[in-house]
This record gives structure tokens, C-alpha cells and sequence, in this order.
């Protein structure tokens, strides 16, 4: 139940489930089963529907890592210093950041699919752009806009999850669209290496248009509407803002929510860091370094499976998360212990061996943090999807710089980094969600 204070939009609210339990809301008219017509046809489309939100939440890491390959080329390709190349990359993290505040509360007044293929029509022009951009600075702005409208895809993919699954269905939902963003940035680089063997940078961004491009058509043609009239919002920014100030509001909202971000956090620092600690510090070859880190993204998509296939159903969501939450703690513990030298000189196997627990331990955190804070939200799932993606993007854009504070010579700022964020996590958790009172 609301806590005393909450917002009107709080006390309105009647589809908090029992939080830890899984359980279902009550059943709503449309359906037996509480959905109304459209989110049920939706739902029966099965396959499809998991491959085309799939699509959607993988094309903004296949827009980050297909790129990668290419950063040397553009380099020279438009006579630009190396940190303003950079700043490719950086601006499309932005705008994936930003765009989804935008987004979200559009989906909430204007449906699903108007905002979502707004978005998709923005990403393929804007692409189509980066292709023939002769300066740095133009394909910087352009890079922006891209992350700007991709970020349509993964706000609103959640939304839609969050329309046609409740309880135990949503998290076992989530954790198949972990399955498929997990592989989009293992395979991402190797797409972009072997465009790179048939054609300059602008041939990736040539592929990305197309596949944009695809995706949008696959969207218009097969992805319904999945939020019916009644349910949308009639304001203007006004009051998307006064419903993600009455989201924010919410206690046990914000913690699961901070309590993701920084797991999502803790999982980006180890990408941002760990090229560099794998290879430089503990000596292992490019090679060794991509099995690795394969190896890992491997760890976190089974594990994120168990988690739909076996765990969810048969224990609650609440226990699932505190599991992965303290595993990535006891990792995250190790793994500074272990490169700050108390245990004395370490190789890379018990290094790798801490980070694929940690990666592993990713798929029981990700996907319950997300189900368990977009039960809350019915009224508001596109809002809240929002904050959950521009939360986890902004934190982890705080973290990532934060590993190589202490120079080049030492891997504990980046085991340190993760610590404090499980830490943070697991407070976040236990002190804002408090579990255990809202199962009793």
C-alpha cells in the first residue's frame, strides 16, 4: 500500500502487486485475464513480438559497438584529433540518455507506436547522414540525434512489455530480452571488423541505416498498439513531469530503480575498464581478451535465463535479486582484494575467474530490478521506463571514467568502482525496497 504522503498518482495506483511474490494484478475489463483485447492479441503474436522488442533494444548497442573498429579509420578519414572522435561516441551515449526522458512520457499520451516509429524514421535519416558526414563536428551532431531517436527503441520496448505482462511473466519476458541485447555487443564489433574488410567506416553506418530501416518496417507492419486509449495521458509536459515526480516518489520505485542503475553501472565499468586491465596489466592477447570477455557476456545471458526458464515462478523476485545482489558484492570484494595485493601477485585466471562471476551474477540483478519497478507502474509505464534507462545510462556514464583514475599501472580503481556500486545496490535495496516488510 502507499505510504502516507504519496503523490495522487501513487494513491491512485491499484496494480502494486505484493512485491517479492511475483503475483498479478487484479484482473481489469477486456479479457479473462485482465488485458484488454489488443494487448492479448498482442501477446499471442509470441515469437514475433519477442524478436521485434528484441530488435528494438538491441540496435542501440549495435549502434555504440559496431562502431568501434572504426574509430582509427575516422581518425584520419576526416583529419580529426583522436579525443574529438571520441566525442562520437560520447555524444550518442548522450542522447540515448536523454531521448528516453522525451520518449517515455510521449508513449504514455500518444500510444506506443506513434513515438516509436517517430523515433525509428529520426534513426534512419540521421544515419543515412553520419554516412556521408565530412567533418567531424557534423557527424558529432548527427551522432547526438541518432542516440536521440534509438533511444525510442529501448524506452518503449520496456513499455511494452510492461503493457502486455504482469508478475512473473514480465521478469521471464525481461530476461529473453536479455538473451538477445546480451549477444548484440559480443557480436557488434565482429560485424563492424568485417564491414570494415569490404568497405570504410561510413559502410557501417551504411549498415546500421539498413537495418534501421528494417526495423522500422518490421514495426509499422507487426507491432500493434499495445496501450488502448483509456489508458493514455491527456497533459502536456506538465504532467509527465508530475508523473515522474510522483514516480520518484515512490520509495520502494526509486530504490528498485537506483539499485539497478548501479548494477548496470557496476557492469559498464568492468566494459569500460577491463580492455585495458586484461590486456595491459594481466597480459592476455587481444585474443584471450575477446574469448574472455565472450566468455563472460556468455555467464550473464544463461544466468539471465535461469533466472526467466527456472527461478521466476518458483521463488520470489525479491529473493532472486538479493541472490545476484550479494553475489556481485562477494565478486566485486574478491576482485580488489586480488589487485590491491593482499592476497600477493595474482595472475589473469583468478582475475577473469572474479569478473565472470560478476558478469554472471548481472543476469538476477538486470532483469528483477527492471520487472519489480515496472509493476508498480501501470499507470505510467513509459514514464517509468524512461527513468529506469536515462538512471542506468547516466549513472554509468559517471562510473566509467572513474576506473582509470589512478593511472595505467594498477586495475583497483576499477574493482574499487564496482564494489562501491554493489554496495550502493545492495543498500539501495534493503533500505529503500525493505522487502521483507512488504512481504509480511
Amino acid at each position: 500500500m502507499p505510504e502516507s504522503g504519496a503523490s495522487p498518482a501513487q494513491q491512485e495506483r491499484t496494480d502494486i502487486p505484493t512485491a517479492g511474490t511475483g503475483a498479478t494484478e487484479p484482473p481489469a475489463t477486456g479479457t479473462p485475464s485482465g488485458k484488454p483485447a489488443a494487448a492479448e492479441a498482442a501477446r499471442r503474436t509470441g515469437l514475433l513480438v519477442t524478436l521485434v522488442l528484441g530488435g528494438l533494444t538491441a540496435l542501440p548497442p549495435l549502434s555504440m559497438d559496431m562502431y568501434l573498429p572504426a574509430l582509427p579509420a575516422v581518425t584520419e578519414s576526416l583529419h580529426a584529433p583522436a579525443a574529438t572522435v571520441q566525442l562520437t561516441l560520447t555524444a550518442c551515449l548522450t542522447g540515448m540518455a536523454l531521448g528516453q526522458v522525451v520518449v517515455g512520457p510521449m508513449s504514455d499520451r500518444w500510444g506506443r507506436r506513434r513515438p516509436l516509429l517517430l523515433g525509428m524514421i529520426v534513426y534512419v535519416v540521421a544515419t543515412a547522414i553520419c554516412v556521408f558526414a565530412p567533418t567531424a563536428g557534423l557527424l558529432i551532431g548527427f551522432r547526438l540525434i541518432q542516440g536521440l531517436a534509438g533511444a525510442a527503441g529501448i524506452v518503449i520496448a520496456r513499455a511494452v512489455v510492461r503493457d502486455l505482462y504482469d508478475g512473473v511473466d514480465m521478469a521471464k519476458f525481461f530476461s529473453t530480452l536479455m538473451l538477445i541485447s546480451g549477444v548484440a555487443p559480443i557480436v557488434a564489433p565482429l560485424i563492424g571488423g568485417q564491414v570494415l574488410r569490404f568497405t570504410d567506416w561510413r559502410g557501417i553506418f551504411a549498415v546500421l541505416t539498413l537495418v534501421g530501416l528494417l526495423l522500422t518496417l518490421v514495426v509499422w507492419k507487426w507491432l500493434h498498439e499495445t496501450l488502448p486509449p483509456q489508458d493514455r495521458h491527456t497533459g502536456g509536459i506538465g504532467d509527465a513531469l508530475r508523473t515522474m515526480r510522483g514516480l520518484l516518489a515512490d520509495r520502494v520505485f526509486t530504490g528498485y530503480m537506483i539499485a539497478g542503475s548501479l548494477a548496470f553501472a557496476a557492469l559498464f565499468s568492468y566494459v569500460s575498464a577491463s580492455p585495458f586491465v586484461m590486456q595491459e596489466i594481466y597480459g592476455a592477447s587481444p585474443q584471450t581478451f575477446s574469448l574472455l570477455f565472450g566468455i563472460n557476456s556468455v555467464g550473464l545471458i544463461v544466468v539471465g535465463q535461469i533466472n526467466g526458464k527456472v527461478l521466476v515462478g518458483r521463488i520470489s523476485l525479491d529473493k532472486a535479486l538479493a541472490f545476484g545482489l550479494s553475489v556481485i558484492v562477494l565478486a566485486a570484494s574478491a576482485l580488489l582484494l586480488m589487485t590491491s595485493g593482499v592476497f600477493g601477485e595474482v595472475g589473469l585466471v583468478p582475475v577473469a575467474a572474479g569478473l565472470f562471476v560478476l558478469m554472471s551474477a548481472m543476469g538476477l540483478a538486470m532483469p528483477n530490478t527492471n520487472a519489480q519497478a515496472l509493476m508498480r507502474t501501470k499507470h505510467a509505464a513509459g514514464s517509468a521506463s524512461a527513468l529506469l534507462g536515462t538512471s542506468s545510462f547516466l549513472i554509468g556514464a559517471i562510473a566509467s571514467p572513474l576506473v582509470g583514475i589512478a593511472g595505467e599501472d594498477t586495475a583497483v580503481p576499477m574493482a574499487l568502482v564496482q564494489l562501491v556500486c554493489a554496495v550502493g545496490a545492495m543498500a539501495c535495496f534493503l533500505g529503500l525496497c525493505r522487502p521483507w516488510q512488504r512481504t509480511a
